[in-house]
């Protein structure tokens, strides 16, 4: 049996996060949404277990327990207790590392959905985002893969208002921003407003209102100091910024990753276009989120 699930990039609209606590976690919010580009996983028999990767960025991923698919597949093996026949996992690495769009996260679920699926099919959906959970703070929220509201930890989910069609354009200026990193320049001045959700809309009816909205209410705190860390994401910030198709341009997750949203696919598409002739060495995707 030959395998395959889609593993979507993770783009945060807006990250509000707390000072430490006393175990050194940061409460968070945020609305979460899924991109229609990412990595892929692939499950295929074996004869002994094995791990590969491919893709354009595959040879800057780890093959050992630092790996996050290799993770889910040792969580998988434990939740089972018992033997499974050989397999391998195939990681397609589309997206870039370290650039808080989650790739890790999302990868590791997919390879959950693919385990399940080929060795377990009668176990939960709780069971399942259980493991996703124990593997990072936005591995359930990558598992389910829709948009959604995190608090807490990342582990408390709750339905995101209901959104229109969300066009963007991802541009990572190819440095990456290492999430430890960015988040201890953060407490060295934690926003005032911490971890307060803002007063959320029910619905949202257009591009236009969903940006207006996050521009005037939410932010994402973790953008300045990851600007402090690597100068390319201001640069990248400051060109969506300077283009017309751009509504909300702004930081997702740790970085280095940046997104414009935009009115229309048609406008999306053109930015795309024109970032790609105007800075061939950044990696950019026209995409949607939902």
């Amino acid at each position: 049996m030959r395998l395959s699930a889609f593993a979507p990039a993770k783009v945060n609209l807006f990250l509000h996060v707390g000072g430490p606590d006393g175990e050194g976690y940061h409460p968070i919010s945020s609305l979460m949404v899924f991109a229609d580009v990412g990595d892929r996983v692939n499950l295929q028999p074996a004869d002994a277990p094995a791990f590969e990767t491919s893709g354009p960025f595959g040879d800057q991923i780890p093959a050992g327990g630092d790996n996050l698919v290799v993770r889910a597949g040792q969580a998988f093996h434990r939740r089972l207790g018992g033997p499974v026949p050989p397999y391998r996992l195939i990681l397609e690495k589309h997206l870039p590392i370290a650039a808080g769009l989650g790739g890790g996260s999302s990868d590791a679920g997919a390879a959950l959905k693919l385990l399940r699926d080929a060795l377990a099919p009668a176990l939960s959906d709780d069971d399942l985002e259980a493991l996703a959970a124990s593997l990072g703070a936005d591995g359930a929220a990558c598992l389910r893969a829709r948009a959604l509201i995190a608090e807490g930890r990342g582990e408390r989910l709750s339905p995101a208002p209901r959104l229109p069609e969300l066009n963007a354009v991802l541009v990572n200026p190819g440095a990456p921003s290492p999430t430890g990193a960015v988040y201890r320049a953060y407490d060295a001045g934690v926003h005032p407003d911490g971890a307060a959700m803002p007063p959320m809309p029910d619905h949202l009816e257009s591009a236009e209102e969903a940006a207006a909205w996050l521009a005037f209410a939410t932010r994402n705190d973790l953008e300045a100091p990851a600007v402090r860390l690597e100068p390319h994401i201001g640069e990248v910030l400051d060109v969506l910024r300077g283009e017309p198709e751009s509504l909300l341009v702004r930081m997702s997750g740790s970085g280095a990753t940046c997104f414009a949203l935009c009115a229309s696919d048609i406008e999306a598409e053109g930015l795309a276009e024109r970032l790609e002739t105007m800075r061939p060495d950044w990696w950019v995707r026209r995409c949607r989120l939902s």
